[in-house]
């Protein structure tokens, strides 16, 4: 896997957040992917940097544009040092909340990549990770 392209964002604001839906969907254009693979990485990022400022305390993201043979993507990596996930498997069922979110979630977030992980440690923070291939 070769990365053709690497950025690193701030997430420590709300406005941050709006910036970081610009900002993907500028390099979903960039891979390019179609107005449905846009939308579901945009939508997707929305929610994980929504969850990175208001559940961990800020945080950033990391994007890179990936040629693996002959498929290109977007990988976003969301990374914050908050208080962590107790319960990472009930966080990502249909349904769960712990605020006032989107409704859309961990478990949303993951429908709509192609590729998704999560890593999360009580008191250490979060890192999740997700690919949209075009």
């Amino acid at each position: 896997m070769h990365i053709r392209k690497s950025e690193a964002m701030p997430i420590r604001s709300s406005e941050d957040v709006v910036r970081v839906r610009q900002v993907v969907r500028a390099w979903a254009g960039e891979v390019p992917l179609g107005l449905v693979d846009q939308t579901k990485i945009i939508t997707a990022a929305s929610e994980l940097a929504r969850n990175t400022l208001v559940y961990g305390g800020g945080g950033g993201m990391t994007m890179e544009l990936l040629e693996d043979g002959g498929r290109r993507g977007l990988k976003l990596v969301f990374e914050d040092q908050g208080p962590g996930i107790p319960d990472v498997e009930l966080a990502l069922r249909d349904g769960y909340t712990s605020g006032n979110g989107m409704g859309l979630g961990l478990g949303g977030a993951r429908r709509l990549a192609n590729e998704f992980d999560i890593w999360s440690r009580p008191g250490e923070g979060t890192r999740v990770t997700i690919i949209r291939w075009r």
